[in-house]
């Protein structure tokens, strides 16, 4: 008899070595700041709120102001995610009894006199529900950072759904703006090429199931160097490629359950099935190529060469 083999030892997860010492001490974090942050500041004061103080980022030695500003006059970004009610509610209430405001938002002055907060929505609901006259906020001068602050959202996390179509709201702001980039210039923004897609996917259809493709879509999506404008009818091409591929896919789903199969999961099943590239590890493929094959596959998909066992073992994201 074969010995068996000998258990493989858990690999070692690599220490990341420590960091050098960066950015400002403490005592360098205030100071004279410059005119344009001051101007900041008066522009504040006659927009009814006070400035509460002005100091340095510590890491990237960037001004910005703490201020109190009338809470009419904030507003979420027009690009970001819908409110989740629930989480509002479970806000508000934590900040009643506790009786502090504590979580200042971030927020940019527009032209107009407003300040949008892109993150910072469910902060201020709770505080609109709670009759809050006044808000606590980081302005930050730049405009450019109030768009890259979506990456930094830690508020309530995000599902794929809501991710995707604050990436794709946001690429639609951008793009109209005087003289938009590249959408490879954005990466850092939409964080994810695949993002923009679905997010068009989710824009014409709420009920996408947006997870049983997004495996795929990372592998076969890169942002592309076109100008956004133009880069965003590409997307728009692609997003209506992956619903009829979804409409595809959703006939097949029809004629299992004909069968009496019964899954959360039939969905992806039958996405990984036509998937062409699911044992292809590392392997590079394109969009157009991989989703023709797929929609193919999935219009001849026979409901009647799948076995019992071959759904329950499956899993993946259910449907949405």
């Amino acid at each position: 008899m074969a010995e068996a083999k000998a258990s493989k030892k858990p690999r070692a997860k690599k220490k990341r070595a420590a960091a050098e010492p960066r950015g400002l001490a403490a005592n360098k974090l205030a100071g004279a700041a410059p005119a344009a942050v001051e101007r900041l500041g008066r522009e504040i004061e006659s927009d009814g709120g006070s400035v509460l103080g002005v100091y340095r980022d510590p890491l990237g030695s960037h001004w910005q102001v703490l201020a109190g500003l009338p809470i009419e006059r904030v507003e979420p970004t027009p690009y970001q995610r819908d409110l989740s009610e629930t989480h509002v509610e479970r806000l508000t209430s934590a900040i009643e009894k506790l009786g502090r405001f504590l979580d200042p938002v971030i927020v940019h002055r527009t032209q107009d006199g407003k300040y949008w907060t892109p993150n910072g929505n469910h902060r201020l609901a709770a505080m609109r529900a709670l009759g809050a006259k006044s808000i606590v906020a980081l302005v930050v001068p730049e405009r450019e950072v109030a768009h890259r602050i979506l990456v930094l959202n830690t508020e309530k996390s995000h599902n794929l759904r809501e991710k995707a179509l604050e990436v794709a709201r946001l690429a639609d702001a951008l793009a109209v703006m005087d003289g938009p980039l590249a959408e490879k210039d954005y990466a850092i923004e939409f964080e994810e090429p695949s993002f923009l897609t679905l997010g068009k996917c989710y824009q014409e259809r709420g009920r996408f199931a947006g997870g049983a493709y997004h495996p795929v879509l990372k592998r076969v999506e890169k942002f592309l160097g076109s100008k956004l404008p133009t880069a965003l009818v590409t997307r728009a091409e692609r997003a209506a490629k992956m619903l009829a591929l979804d409409d595809a896919v959703s006939e097949a789903v029809a004629k299992l359950k004909e069968r009496g199969f019964e899954s959360p999961y039939l969905k992806a099943f039958v996405v990984a099935r036509i998937n062409p590239i699911r044992f292809q590890r590392g392997a590079k493929a394109e969009f157009d190529e991989t989703i023709d094959k797929m929609l193919a596959s999935a219009r001849k998909f026979d409901a009647g060469k799948i076995r019992a066992d071959q759904v329950a073992t499956a899993g993946g994201a259910a449907e949405e």
